[in-house]
C-alpha cells in the first residue's frame, strides 16, 4: 500500500509540476508581451530590468497556473493508469477509489496551503515591487519612454510624437488627445517640450513652449466644420496618465498588491470611517476587501475542488493521450476562472453578497467531483 502510495503520489506531484511550469510559462509570456515587451523593443527599458521583472511576474501567474496545474497532472497520470488497466487491478486488489486517491487529496491539501501563501503574501508582494521598479526606471529616466520619430501610444487617451531628442529637451512635438473612441477632440504642436515625472500623481508631465494648438467639438469630432480656430500659447502643460504602463490608478495601492495584513488594516481604517461618518462609498470598499479576501481563498481552494472532479472524471475518461487530458483540463479551468470573472461583476450588486458568491464555482465543481467519485466507485 505504501509503495503504491509513493508511485501514485511521485507520479501526479511530478506531472502537476510541469503542468504548472506549462502554464505558468505561458501567462508569464502574456503578460510580458503585454507590460514590457514593447518597452524593451523602443530601447525604454534594458535588457536585465526586463529579467527582474519578468522574475517579479512569477509568483503572480504561479496563482493562476497552480489549480490548472495540479488538474491537468490529475487528468494525465490517472488518464494513464486507467487506460493501462492499472486501476482495475488495484480495485481487484480490494482498493477503494478513495484510497487509491488518497495521494491525490494530500498532495491537493498541501497545493491549498502554498496557495494561500501565494495569494496573500508572495504574489502581492511580486506585484508591488514589479510596479514600483517601473515606476523607478520612469522616474529615474522618463525620456527614456519618448522614442524619436515614432508614435507613442503608451498613454491612454493620447498619441505623441516627437521629431527630435536634444540632451533633456524634446523638438518638434506633436500630441493628438483622443475621446473614448480614439477619435482626436484636440491637436498641439510645439517647438520644444521638456518632460519630468510627478511623483505625487505617479504620470508625466509634459511642458510645451511656443505651439498652437486646434480643438474640435466633443459631440462630433470628425466634422472639421465645429472646429475652434488655432490658438497660440507660449507654454501649456499636458499629464500624461501612466496607466497603462503601471497597471491602473496609482494614486492609492490596489487591492491585488495588499498583502492580507495590509488588507485587514484598510478594512479596520474604513470600518472605523464607517462608524463615524457612514459613506456609500465607504461601504463599497469594505465590500471589495470582503471579495478580495474570498477570492483569494476560493482560488486556493479550487486546487481541492478541482482535483476532487478530476479524480473520477480521469478515471471515466481513460485517456493517455497528452492532449485529450490537456483539452479537458483548460475547459474546466477556463469555466471555473469565467465563472470567476462574471461574478466579480456583481460588485455593485452589494445585496446579492457577491463576496460569498466567490464559493460559487468551488461548491458547484466538488459537487460535481464527488457525485462522479460516488458513481465511480459503485461501479
Amino acid at each position: 500500500m505504501n509503495l503504491l502510495h509513493r508511485y501514485i503520489l511521485k507520479s501526479v506531484t511530478l506531472a502537476s509540476l510541469m503542468a504548472v511550469g506549462l502554464f505558468a510559462f505561458v501567462l508569464l509570456v502574456g503578460n510580458v508581451l503585454r507590460d514590457v515587451v514593447g518597452l524593451v523593443a523602443d530601447g525604454q527599458l534594458s535588457l536585465g530590468l526586463l529579467l527582474g521583472l519578468v522574475a517579479l511576474l512569477i509568483p503572480y501567474v504561479v496563482a493562476y497556473a497552480l489549480p490548472l496545474g495540479i488538474l491537468t497532472g490529475v487528468l494525465l497520470v490517472l488518464g494513464r493508469l486507467s487506460a493501462q488497466r492499472e486501476i482495475t487491478a488495484m480495485r481487484s486488489a480490494g482498493l477503494s477509489l478513495f484510497q487509491i486517491a488518497s495521494p491525490i487529496f494530500f498532495l491537493a491539501l498541501i497545493g491549498l496551503v502554498f496557495a494561500v501563501l501565494v495569494n496573500f503574501h508572495y504574489a502581492p508582494n511580486a506585484r508591488s515591487q514589479y510596479r514600483d521598479d517601473l515606476a523607478q526606471a520612469i522616474r529615474v529616466n522618463p525620456l527614456s519612454f519618448i522614442v524619436e520619430q515614432t508614435f507613442v501610444r503608451h498613454f491612454p487617451g493620447y498619441v505623441l510624437y516627437v521629431g527630435e531628442k536634444q540632451e533633456q529637451r524634446l523638438r518638434d512635438v506633436w500630441v493628438w488627445e483622443l475621446d473614448d473612441q480614439r477619435r482626436v477632440l484636440k491637436f498641439i504642436q510645439a517647438e520644444e517640450a521638456n518632460l519630468d515625472y510627478d511623483a505625487v500623481t505617479e504620470s508625466l508631465l509634459l511642458s510645451l513652449d511656443d505651439g498652437y494648438s486646434e480643438a474640435r467639438s466633443e459631440r462630433d469630432p470628425e466634422d472639421a466644420r465645429t472646429g475652434r480656430p488655432p490658438l497660440e500659447f507660449e507654454r501649456t502643460s499636458i499629464r500624461l496618465p501612466l496607466d497603462q504602463i503601471l497597471g491602473g490608478q496609482t494614486t492609492t495601492k490596489k487591492l491585488s498588491r495588499m498583502t492580507f495584513n495590509e488588507v485587514m488594516r484598510e478594512r479596520q481604517r474604513l470600518l472605523t470611517l464607517m462608524g463615524e461618518e457612514p459613506d456609500e462609498a465607504h461601504a463599497l470598499g469594505l465590500l471589495r476587501i470582503r471579495m478580495s479576501i474570498h477570492e483569494r481563498f476560493a482560488m486556493a481552494y479550487a486546487i481541492l475542488s478541482l482535483a476532487t472532479l478530476a479524480i473520477p472524471l480521469g478515471i471515466t475518461i481513460q485517456r493517455k493521450e497528452t492532449s485529450a487530458n490537456l483539452f479537458v483540463a483548460l475547459i474546466l479551468a477556463l469555466s471555473f476562472y469565467l465563472l470567476m470573472v462574471i461574478i466579480a461583476w456583481f460588485e455593485r450588486m452589494p445585496h446579492l453578497r457577491p463576496d460569498l458568491l466567490m464559493w460559487v464555482p468551488n461548491l458547484g465543481f466538488q459537487a460535481l467531483g464527488i457525485w462522479l467519485f460516488v458513481r465511480t466507485e459503485k461501479r
